[in-house]
């Protein structure tokens, strides 16, 4: 983080601390005996709370703990981080800034499922227009489409792999802030992060033309079964075989350097 970056406010933690109480009853024995039994009522069972799920993939907490911003003030901190990490020119270049980690949690959310909004991405719109050549009837992916990713995935692929964790782990609090914000049961955001890798992880590497289709104004893929997938690999699907690959790779690595800050790794 930049030294010369001075937080406005601090968030505060709070840790809550759940106390169970058990109360007793004790009965004192009749002076007399009744003239009837008295009939004992059952002691209501206490309602049975379901546990949270168990987190698959814990984060050890950084060495050195930092006040960190709160989310809605975790925006210009964000942009300094991703500065370091990849330079401030392909943060303008790339990077929607406001907002950032709401929008990053949103779209890592949304990657598995069939769209992503548009206005939830944090990364700006790859330059240039979709590109595809043949006839009306047999339309297919122009390769020339390819290039227009390969800055983006050249910018992947040249993080420093343990810094972009590093960072991640700092700023994890946030992450945490945003994606138990999206209303879901309680789960733990580096669970789905690792989910999402592995489903992307998943995309089928496609060789040769992909055909496409254009029942309107937007095209898609002519194969009901590649346009049935979901929106993050569909996009790694029409950033072509090479790119994909690329981002696979650089994944992997992703994954084993997240693991790795499991506690006792």
């Amino acid at each position: 983080m930049n030294e010369n970056f001075k937080y406005i406010a601090a968030a505060v933690a709070v840790v809550g601390l759940s106390i169970g109480a058990v109360i007793y009853i004790s009965l004192r024995e009749p002076t007399a005996p009744p003239a009837k039994p008295v009939a004992t009522v059952p002691a209501a069972r206490p309602p049975v709370v379901p546990a949270e799920p168990a987190i698959k993939h814990p984060l050890a907490a950084p060495e050195v703990q930092e006040p960190l911003p709160s989310l809605n003030e975790s925006d210009v901190p964000a942009q300094n981080a991703l500065a370091d990490l990849i330079g401030k020119e392909s943060v303008e270049r790339f990077v929607v800034s406001k907002d950032l980690v709401r929008h990053i949690v949103v779209t890592v959310d949304n990657l598995s499922t069939e769209k992503v909004a548009e206005r939830l991405r944090p990364a700006k719109p790859v330059p240039g227009a979709f590109a595809v050549r043949g006839s009306e009837e047999a339309l297919v992916l122009d390769p020339a489409n390819f290039e227009r990713y390969k800055p983006l995935v050249q910018l992947f692929r040249s993080i420093d792999t343990q810094r972009l964790v590093a960072t991640y782990s700092r700023y994890y609090p946030l992450f945490q802030d945003a994606y138990a914000n999206l209303g879901h049961p309680p789960q733990y955001f580096n669970d789905r992060l690792i989910e999402v890798i592995d489903h992307l992880l998943a995309t089928p590497d496609l060789q040769g033309p992909i055909a496409l289709a254009q029942p309107g104004v937007l095209y898609v893929f002519a194969d009901p079964q590649l346009e049935s997938r979901s929106a993050g690999q569909k996009a790694l699907i029409r950033m072509g075989s090479d790119n994909a690959r690329a981002v696979k790779e650089k994944l992997r690595e992703l994954r084993g350097a997240l693991l790795e800050q499991q506690p006792g790794n």
